[in-house]
């Protein structure tokens, strides 16, 4: 297939797979808007089906006319009904009224009804009783109506307990420990609870002696699946009579134990929501068959098992999988999982896959977790989950401090015995400007490296090009700081690692992606070396890797997002040969350093430059892989802080193939998991 053919191709896939993608998206909201309304329509049929059975058994005081209704369950003998019979026989249907009082409606209904026989109502004035079947009863902020157990006339306090433990769904061990209150916020008990219901006290209250502090249980900021999910449970262990929404649920299930007033509703027993929490503290054969058994249940898990048996890795679309299959599991189980339950997630990650674990990382699964920073996959995924649950901002949360280095960190070289200091240090930076010899001009340079370093932590890069104008025309100054900072060994490591290990690695980990970009970089390797289409292999080995690691927006005030097509011009800049380097330097607004290239092609470079602020420094380098490492070591020689647009690219170079801070720098788990890859032997 031609290259054209390829690059239609792979833009084809890419626009059906985005189009799948919102589709899929579209449905599964349109989903979740039926489940969400068909939610309602049951909670709504429950409620009417509540107020109905309410109706259907009310608490009924019949009255004859003229008597004024009391709170006291029993009239008095002189209550009865007081009448003019004499009216009453020449009326022959005279009105007699009653009032109705309905719990828990309380309408007042006023009928009239015939007068059945005269005389009877003269001897014996009587009056009908109907004692209570329900009353309201508030728990913690949550109104509920509860039946009143009547035995024999009676009705029993400890059994209203029950029914109110059942009914809030409360432990039955916190029975006793229950207040019960009027509406006036007097305390009742057992002695005075059968007068009061029958006084017609229509709402109580109660509440837990001492608040419950062994539950950490967080339902309102899981997503609508979880919710779903939690809803089920919870109706394994409830009565059929009260179905749960997600809606209803988010309302019940709010737990906050900061205080006695603290809102609780808990909707089953803790200990029967316990049973199905594993503990927190796994070893990692405990964390291996948690993660394992998670992946095993989901239907889509056993594809993740057959992807790293066949490649001993898993692609970026099976991780993401994963990660949203544990993050699932986990919210699941803990509502809110605590640091050690990510923890223990990422630690069986490793376990159960080990070739996924990162051999620089403290513990091999910082990728997936880091409890210093909370970031790593499972992390992002959890805050991605809790905000798009979430109806209002949480306060940020203070973070442990971090201990991070960067080019800009101030570092103790090796070596500074021979340091120049004072009028020593001023005699040699005037002899400087006097004099040609390239190596007295590297000597004395390296005689003033401390007072240098010095000036370029405290000041601003261009004024170190004032203070050693040598670094604009003298080639591999640059080269002798960097090898200063650190020593004879780490400066070689970039040009001894990457063409014979990394390089080959990246072209092949960039073949199994199908994008458009990827593709004309790697059909540009088989033209041939007087091709005018593209650059050398090596120069495109760093830019797949670009491709491999794009860019991200990141700190508060996030930059604008970035294709690695675009990154690409903040790594390398061609200029032909001939044209004004100087001119071309004023049209460029970028201020961190880049690499300059002059030649006739981008496939024949003659000369290179480090560019840092506009201002170019020569490169004795020969190659374009050499002028990447001086490029590369600038940083750390100006103490210039890496390009946001490159800080991932940056970081992997520095970490994996230098090895310089590993462990003492912010690295993102994109940067870990492509490590792990590369640095994986098939």
């Amino acid at each position: 297939m031609s290259l054209k053919g390829r690059m239609l191709k792979a833009l084809v896939k890419e626009r059906l797979t985005a189009a799948a993608e919102e589709i899929f998206a579209l449905f599964e909201r349109t989903i979740a808007d039926f489940e969400e309304e068909l939610c309602r329509s049951n909670e709504e049929n429950r409620r009417k089906q509540e107020l109905l059975d309410s109706v259907m058994s009310p608490k009924v005081l019949l009255m004859k006319a003229g008597e004024v209704p009391t709170a006291s369950p029993e009239p008095g003998p002189n209550q009865g009904l007081d009448q003019d019979q004499d009216q009453d026989q020449e009326t022959p249907q005279a009105s007699q009224t009653s009032w109705i009082k309905e719990e828990p409606e309380e309408h007042i209904v006023k009928q009239e009804q015939e007068q059945p026989q005269q005389t009877q109502h003269q001897q014996q004035p009587q009056q009908i009783h109907v004692q209570n079947t329900v009353v309201k009863v508030e728990h913690e902020g949550v109104k509920r109506f509860v039946k009143l157990p009547e035995t024999d006339g009676i009705f029993c306090f400890a059994a209203f307990l029950r029914e109110v433990t059942h009914k809030f769904g409360l432990p039955e061990q916190t029975k006793a420990e229950l207040i019960v209150t009027d509406e006036t916020g007097t305390e009742v008990d057992a002695d005075f609870f059968d007068e009061l219901m029958k006084c017609g006290v229509e709402q109580l209250t109660v509440r837990s002696r001492c608040p419950i502090t062994d539950l950490d249980i967080s339902l309102v900021n899981a997503p609508l699946e979880t919710l779903e999910a939690a809803a089920a449970v919870c109706d394994d262990s409830t009565s059929p009579r009260s179905p749960m929404s997600p809606n209803s649920l988010l309302e019940n299930i709010s737990l906050s134990f900061l205080s006695n007033e603290s809102s609780s509703s808990l909707t089953q027993p803790a200990a029967k929501r316990r049973k199905t929490i594993p503990s927190t503290d796994m070893d990692r054969s405990e964390a291996q068959q948690a993660v394992h058994s998670a992946l095993k249940a989901h239907s889509k898990g056993m594809s993740i098992f057959r992807e790293y048996a066949k490649t001993k890795t898993l692609s970026d679309r099976t991780r993401r999988l994963m990660v949203n299959i544990l993050v699932t599991a986990m919210i699941d189980s803990y509502g809110q999982p605590p640091p050690s339950v990510r923890i223990a997630f990422a630690k069986g990650i490793v376990a159960l896959f080990p070739c996924l674990e990162d051999p620089f990382s403290r513990n091999g699964y910082e990728h997936f977790y880091d409890p210093v920073g909370s970031t790593g996959y499972l992390a992002w995924r959890l805050k991605t989950v809790q905000r798009k649950s979430r109806s209002a901002k949480r306060s940020a949360k203070a973070r442990p401090l971090q201990l991070l280095c960067s080019p800009t960190t101030r570092r103790i070289p090796p070596v500074t015995e021979d340091q120049l200091h004072g009028e020593e240090c001023v005699e040699v930076l005037s002899q400087l400007t006097h004099t040609d010899d390239r190596s007295t001009i590297r000597e004395k340079m390296r005689l003033t490296f401390q007072y240098r370093q010095n000036l370029v932590h405290s000041e601003e890069t261009l004024t170190v090009f004032q203070v050693f104008p040598r670094f604009l025309d003298t080639p591999g100054l640059i080269e002798q700081d960097f090898s200063l900072i650190f020593g004879e060994d780490i400066p070689e490591r970039f040009i001894s690692k990457w063409p014979t290990y990394f390089k080959p690695k990246v072209f092949s980990e960039c073949q199994k992606i199908p994008r458009v970009h990827t593709c004309e970089l790697l059909s540009s390797l088989d033209s041939g070396p007087q091709s005018d289409y593209g650059w050398d292999s090596d120069v495109t080995s760093l830019l797949l890797l670009l491709h491999l690691l794009p860019p991200t927006p990141q700190g508060q005030k996030k930059m604008a997002k970035i294709s690695s097509a675009q990154a690409a011009d903040h790594l390398f800049k061609f200029v032909q040969k001939g044209s004004s380097v100087s001119t071309f330097l004023q049209t460029v607004d970028q201020r961190h350093p880049f690499l300059l290239c002059v030649g006739e092609r981008k496939r024949q470079i003659e000369t290179f430059f480090v560019v840092i602020d506009r201002t170019a420094v020569p490169c004795a380098a020969e190659s374009t892989l050499a002028a990447f490492d001086t490029l590369f070591k600038a940083h750390y020689v100006f103490s210039v802080p890496y390009d946001d647009a490159l800080a991932g690219f940056y970081t992997f170079i520095q970490t994996t193939v230098y090895n310089i801070d590993v462990g003492l720098t912010k690295e993102t788990p994109r940067v870990k998991e492509l490590r792990t890859r590369l640095l994986q032997e098939h």
